[in-house]
């Protein structure tokens, strides 16, 4: 039987507990699962006085056990399956009439597969990717684009709400992972030009400083220009999201693209600019470390 109220939250990383954190300050109760353990401990001694409505459990069933909302942010489609579809999962203990979130930033076809296996079960599905990177976590900010049927997305809006600042339903199950793809091709080319932008201010011996003031004004304005700039002039990247994981969504984008029969040179490009990144060992380091790899010319 359902426990109104109650939600399950799988997955404890830097967006998931940030996020999870939020839907306590809320007033929720959570059955929280992480498969490192030891994160899920120090998630809920980091929550204070509110970790009193908060459980940890030891698989990702027991976390949906009669939870009216089940929520996942993992890694990738391996990690998913995993926690839903796998021995333990997710699916196999949660009851119909429930709703099941997936922040996770998976393929179009994962999500596809768990909107089939939810209706069959008789439960909705969201797939609900986020952008704003930690930061937008952390502070409740989240970008949130979704998947699925209106009455799922509806009922999702009140429990996204906590951790989101737009929440815009994209349109049926595996749009919303479409629109994260859109998404990170417009980052992944936004940071290339960026680091030819800053090579060549630096090279002509201009004040970085006073050209991002001067350009960011107009036309060429974007997010990562102001976030990302004064850091990129700095060659500092031990922070924010991740190669690794931009090279997985790169790759989640060009496999929908070729399924549609685009082509996709830019991102292409990008995308194999980001693997001699990680060839050279900076695989954890921020996106916007693409700069790395160009030469700084004649300075």
């Amino acid at each position: 039987m359902i426990e109104q109220g109650k939600i399950a939250f799988i997955g404890l990383g830097v967006m998931g507990g940030p996020m999870a954190g939020h839907l306590l300050a809320a007033g929720r109760r959570l059955a929280v699962f992480n498969r490192t353990r030891s994160r899920a401990e120090s998630w809920l001694a980091a929550q204070g006085d509110l970790g009193r409505n908060a459980t940890i459990v030891d698989t990702p069933a027991l976390a949906a056990k009669h939870a009216e909302v089940v929520i996942t942010c993992v890694g990738n489609d391996e990690d998913v399956r995993e926690v839903t579809l796998g021995e333990g999962g997710a699916f196999s203990a949660i009851e119909p009439g429930a709703l099941f979130i997936d922040h996770t930033t998976v393929s179009a076809n994962m999500a596809r597969e768990l909107c089939a296996a939810a209706e069959s079960n008789g439960f909705l599905a969201v797939d609900a990717p986020v952008s704003g990177g930690q930061a937008g976590a952390v502070n409740g900010k989240l970008a949130i684009m979704c998947g699925g049927t209106e009455e799922a997305v509806e009922r999702a809006r009140p429990v996204m709400g906590a951790y989101g600042a737009r929440i815009v339903h994209v349109g049926e199950c595996g749009a919303g992972q479409t629109a994260k793809m859109a998404n990170q091709m417009c980052i992944a080319g936004i940071l290339q030009g960026l680091s030819e932008a800053i090579r060549l201010t630096v090279a002509a011996g201009l004040d970085t400083d006073k050209v991002l003031e001067a350009i960011s004004g107009g036309a060429a304005q974007s997010w990562q220009m102001e976030n990302r700039w004064p850091t990129m002039v700095k060659d500092e990247f031990e922070f924010g999201f991740a190669v690794d994981w931009m090279r997985k969504d790169l790759g989640y984008a060009l496999e929908e693209a070729g399924r549609l029969g685009l082509d996709s040179p830019v991102t292409a490009m990008v995308d194999e600019f980001y693997a001699e990144i990680q060839n050279d060992g900076g695989g954890r380091l921020d996106t916007s470390s693409l700069i790395r790899r160009l030469p700084r010319g004649n300075t």
